[in-house]
């Protein structure tokens, strides 16, 4: 009875170490009075470095969280000890992605307050992108 109330109780906590889906994290709030002196051009270059590190910075996520999810089926199904390897939560690539996001979205506000004649993606249109881009290399 003891090692079954152990083993409840120690599911949750191996699964609170597990890395977060990156498309489940908010943007952090980013006032978008920070990019109000960059003009059109300014702006999208900006938008271009924003969005390529966004990118890159949610396939590591992803890849981190395919990675934990795999050290914990292996964990429950054959050998215990194998979640002792789990990296364990979120780590600060998870703060600089929702830090990012909120860059973007402050960057598209400016966008379209200065009627700058481009359009822009939403972080998540350029997420799922990424995600397709990731099928297809595979």
């Amino acid at each position: 009875m003891k090692k079954i109330r152990l083993a409840l109780i120690s599911v949750p906590l191996f699964l609170a170490g597990c890395a977060s889906n990156p498309d489940k994290i908010d943007a952090a709030y980013v006032s978008a009075l920070k990019y109000s002196t960059y003009d059109c051009q300014q702006i999208a270059m900006e938008l271009d470095y924003v969005g390529q590190r966004t990118n890159m910075l949610y396939s590591q996520l992803k890849n981190e969280q395919k990675s934990d999810q795999w050290q914990m089926g292996v964990g429950m199904l054959l050998f215990w000890p194998v979640l002792l390897a789990l990296e364990g939560g979120d780590g600060p690539n998870t703060a600089q992605y929702s830090q990012l996001k909120g860059e973007y979205e402050a960057l598209r506000q400016n966008v379209v307050q200065k009627k700058c004649g481009f359009e822009t993606q939403s972080p998540e249109d350029i997420m799922k992108a990424a995600a397709e881009n990731d099928k297809r290399s595979k």
